[in-house]
């Protein structure tokens, strides 16, 4: 995620919005009523996955393999009917289990095609299936709703999930909005397959993830069908409506890029967008392989948003990116979205990633070099937002994407790196690429990976460029 440019020394102090983090952790007893055997315990479902940052996210007792979403939206009335057919396995045996789901009227559950109890409680939809779910079953969830979805409001008071335009929605879920337009496990350690079936009124247009399968128009409306095969974390899934000019083309590669620009922005954004296929190739260069069979980009007009998002495939922007903004999201695609974090705390190595992948690039193509960026930042006052806080333990979710986790993020890297050595560092980047691939890891595991290819005890560097609070004695 990158924050919309506000003046050009925005890649040196980089305010991030905050996020919006559960008052309370929800203890699992209390999660747990006592209705009989049908919610024997040990047989319900967690309402949060376990991350101490955001305890409501994401739910316990199954894996979510498929999400199949049919939605309407009328971007006059911004009324939304949706359809989810959710394909998961159970991991425990399950008398009950949650989903991410916040507003919305649900109409309907069904639980392998026969009718589920259901209830709300705050962001959880509550399921109760007609018969226990085995442990190792798979089963299918299908909910139908409606209403008029509203964004979470961050307490900085931006926003995140659904966020109506004048001529559609900016769809953007990092951390918690993907609930805010379909029911969902919604932490990054549950990814899956997704397509999507978006019907909108004709002439506007309805981006998602993935490739576009087709489009047909009839009584005036128009439906886009879009697959997103490679696994993906729910709070990268789009389903962005507007009126826009679409460019499509194949790339040397082969990739299918699919580009939807807002026309109040296609001036600013056309030669930055036209840099995007050499940008993809120079980080393909660098960090291996480009993950996915898609690429793109959503250029939306959005000035109530102030960022951009890396939606897997196809980073969605709030106004015409600049380039150090498209390198940045399009970095991602490897590090945040391919390679995907185990816990908010470890968000470091999405942004301090896509923030060094700005360095190199600015280094590699005749600006300044990561090293002079680097001094640059280490000159930074003690008393300063740079030095708040730790890059590896920002504390709580409300610092997730503040300053120390892209700046002070990155400086940890270039430490790495000349530590070291260019051949090492590189390929430590590609193996860490490589390794997880459509998986998750941990800070931890990134350590480990340094070390063995380094042949060095690293723990003295990341202990103080890491984890120490406070400005480093020395650079």
């Amino acid at each position: 995620m990158t924050p919309r440019p506000q003046e050009a020394a925005r890649r040196t102090t980089v305010l991030r919005r905050e996020a919006v983090v559960a008052a309370v952790p929800v203890a699992l007893a209390a999660l747990l009523t006592a209705a009989g055997p049908a919610t024997a315990a040990g047989t319900v479902g967690s309402a949060g996955a376990g991350d101490p940052y955001f305890p409501l996210s994401g739910n316990g007792g199954y894996d979510v393999h498929h999400y199949g979403l049919t939605l309407g939206y009328d971007p006059h009335s911004r009324h939304l009917d949706g359809k989810a057919v959710i394909t998961a396995r159970a991991t425990q045996r399950l008398t009950r289990f949650d989903l991410d789901l916040s507003g919305l009227k649900v109409t309907g559950v069904t639980v392998d095609h026969a009718k589920a109890a259901f209830r709300r409680d705050g962001q959880e939809l509550v399921v109760t299936p007609h018969k226990a779910l085995r442990r190792g079953q798979d089963f299918r969830v299908t909910v139908t709703y409606s209403g008029t979805p509203k964004p979470v409001t961050d307490p900085d008071g931006s926003l995140d999930g659904w966020i109506p335009t004048d001529d559609g929605a900016f769809v953007a879920g990092e951390p918690q909005g993907a609930m805010t337009w379909f029911p969902a496990n919604s932490h990054p350690t549950d990814k899956a397959s997704y397509d999507f079936t978006l019907t909108v009124p004709k002439g506007r247009t309805a981006v998602a993830n993935g490739v576009l399968l087709g489009q047909e128009t009839s009584h005036g409306r128009t439906t886009f069908r879009w697959r997103q095969s490679e696994p993906m974390a729910a709070y990268l899934a789009t389903a962005t409506v507007g009126t826009f000019k679409v460019e499509q083309y194949t790339t040397r590669d082969g990739l299918k890029v699919y580009n939807a620009v807002d026309p109040r922005e296609a001036t600013a954004a056309a030669p930055v967008l036209k840099r995007l296929p050499s940008v993809l190739a120079w980080e393909s260069k660098l960090f291996g392989p480009y993950p996915f069979r898609a690429a793109g980009a959503i250029v939306d007009r959005a000035p109530q948003v102030g960022y951009a998002l890396e939606t897997q495939t196809r980073p969605v922007y709030d106004s015409a990116p600049d380039l150090g903004t498209l390198v940045h999201e399009s970095a991602h695609q490897w590090f945040g979205d391919s390679v995907t974090l185990t816990r908010w705390k470890d968000i470091w190595l999405n942004e301090g990633f896509a923030t060094y992948a700005e360095w190199l690039y600015t280094e590699q193509h005749g600006g300044k070099s990561a090293q002079k960026t680097f001094d640059t930042l280490y000159a930074t006052p003690a008393s300063k937002d740079l030095w708040a806080f730790p890059a590896g333990d920002p504390g709580s979710g409300e610092h997730i994407f503040e300053t120390p986790v892209y700046a002070r993020g990155a400086m940890v890297l270039h430490k790495l790196r000349t530590t070291v050595g260019d051949p090492v560092f590189f390929r430590v980047l590609r193996a860490w690429a490589a390794g997880p691939r459509y998986g998750h890891a941990t800070t931890a595991q990134f350590i480990k990976l340094s070390e063995r290819e380094s042949g060095k005890d690293l723990s003295g560097l990341f202990h103080t460029w890491l984890f120490t609070a406070g400005k480093p004695a020395s650079s």
